[in-house]
Order: structure tokens, then sequence, then C-alpha cells
């Protein structure tokens, strides 16, 4: 019974684009033993998906704007002990970066990952105890391919992110059919115009019924989402909230649209259709999957337009019924 530790520590779209990988894992090795460490932010989002045994919190974000601190020097230790401790057969680094790569050699495990041509960080190499070659597809399938790699098989079938979203009550759920409409992104290049959500909301709302629902993850955010809802009378802000409760609102809605944001490719993994608007990043490789439906549309200094988005949308409507 093989014991794997799984190396994808953040962000958030990243932890869930590794979820496929999980997954196809789960199905060869149903008797292995899954750890996976990820960034202590994303515990619970990692969490959902049922074929990882334990999480292994790791706090590079918060140690290193401290890294003198005598508590954050103990968390560090602690970590480094819990996974030498974990004896682990094999390291898969399914992020390639140098810190992850780091993360792995701590463990003692034979450490796979990516060669140096198909690395993000060619440091990382250094590291590797086995390299593998992997193409510059969607990072869905890379995730996939290097984790079949390591272990002797070949992804194949339909993508399946395997997570379960929890069966809590959201007192602040809207009763009614709702649409997502995921408008904060970290770089204001992505967002779209704010004129451009309140046209299209306003088409969901008087055509087809559909309360918009705009969450938010800081203050400024939540001024563009108090902004829109002003503009759409029977919209809804939602409260600041979890991933974990991110994750049943997304999987209760109608349809999600959304700028290139994690919350988007959460939407897409709890397999509702999923609407993806790219108005400063290439959607080839990162844009959002999903089983039910899913397109992506714009690109690097290319926002969509209202009506190219709201006629995709309809196709999303109708996949959904």
């Amino acid at each position: 019974m093989p014991k794997i530790l799984l190396i994808r520590l953040s962000s958030m779209g990243d932890v869930i684009h590794n979820f496929p990988a999980v997954t196809e894992l789960r199905g060869h090795f149903p008797n292995a033993k899954i750890h996976w460490v990820v960034e202590e932010a994303f515990v619970g989002l990692a969490g959902l998906h049922p074929g990882v045994d334990q999480i292994v919190p790791f706090a590079l974000r918060r140690w290193r704007k401290k890294l003198l601190n005598a508590g954050n020097r103990a968390e560090m230790r602690a970590f480094r002990t819990t996974i030498e401790k974990g004896r682990y057969d094999l390291a898969i680094d399914t992020q390639g970066l140098l810190k992850s790569a780091l993360v792995g050699k701590l463990s003692g495990a034979a450490l796979v990952g990516y060669s140096r041509r198909s690395v993000r960080e060619p440091l990382a190499c250094l590291f590797y105890d086995r390299r593998f070659d992997i193409p510059a597809v969607h990072v869905i399938e890379r995730n996939r391919l290097i984790t079949g790699r390591a272990l002797g098989y070949t992804p194949s079938g339909q993508l399946n992110y395997g997570i379960q979203p929890p069966a809590i009550t959201l007192d602040w759920q809207p009763k009614q059919p709702y649409v997502v409409c995921l408008t904060a992104t970290s770089s204001d290049a992505k967002l779209w115009d704010e004129t451009n959500w309140i046209t299209l909301c306003q088409w969901l709302l008087l055509a087809h019924g559909l309360q918009p629902v705009f969450p938010w993850g800081n203050e400024v955010e939540h001024a563009r989402a108090m902004r829109l809802a002003a503009a759409l009378p029977g919209s809804l802000v939602t409260p600041r909230f979890s991933l974990v409760e991110g994750a049943r609102l997304l999987a209760d809605a109608q349809i999600a649209i959304g700028v290139d944001t994690g919350l988007m490719h959460l939407a897409a993994a709890v397999d509702i259709p999923t609407v993806g608007i790219f108005c400063d990043s290439d959607p080839h490789n990162t844009g959002a999957i999903a089983r039910t439906f899913s397109q992506n549309l714009g690109g690097i200094q290319q926002p969509p337009s209202e009506a190219a988005v709201r006629e995709v949308v309809m196709a999303a409507l109708a996949a959904k019924r």
C-alpha cells in the first residue's frame, strides 16, 4: 500500500486544478495513503476531495512576513518534523516551483517533478529524483499527466474533479434561482467593465428571473459588489464566506459567470455551467473546464463584449435545463 505525498501549495485555482489528478490517482490506487501539502488558506478547499486522507498545512505566506518570529520558527520546525515522519514512498510536485520542490525534498521521499524544459522554475529541477517532459497543455492535464507518469499509468476518461460540496445550510442563500457573478480578481486589468455586468444582470433578472449574487473577498471588492447591487434591485451581495461555504453556494446556482478568479474554477469543479470572462489573461492553459458546460471568452487585453458573453450565457442556461 503506497504512501504518497502530493505537493500543490497554492493558489486557489491551482489547488482546484489538481483535483482531477487526485481523483484518477485514487481510482488507480484505491488503498494508497494520500497526503497533500497545501497553504493553510486552502486546507478546507483541498479537504473537499474525499480521496485525500490527510491535509498537511503549510504557512509560508504567513511565515515569511516574520521569519525571525519565535512562534513562526517553531511552526516551521513542526512542519518539517511532520513531513519527515510521514515516511512517504513517493512525493509528486505538480506545481513545479522552487518552494514546492524544497517541500518535497524535506519529506525524504523519492521526489518526482518536471523536466527543465517543462518546469515553471528551472531551479526546482535540481531537487527532483525523477523528471518528466510534460507538454504545455491545460494545467489540469499537466497535473494528470505528471501524476500518471510518476505512478506508471496513462490518464484517460472523462474529467472528474471528484469533490463533494458540503451538506450545509447558508442562512443568507437565495431561495429563488440565482446566478453567481464573480466580478473580483487579483488584477485590475482582469476586471470586466461594471456597465457590462449591469446590462447582463438586468437581462438575467428580467428575461430569466435569475437573482444576481455578488461575492467579495476584500473591502475594494465589497464596494464594487455594492455598486453593482445598487443598480440591480433584487440582487444580493453575500456576506464574507469560507471556501467551503463558497462551494455550497456555487453548487446550488443555475450558472456561474466570472472573470479570471479562483471561484470561477471552483464553479467548474462543482459541475455547474460556467462562463469565463478573460480580459487580460490567456484561457488556453488555465480556462474553466466543467463537465456540464464551460466556455471561456476573451484573452490578453481582449475583454469580450457584453453581447458575446450574453450569447454564451444563453447556451449555458440551455445546458442547465
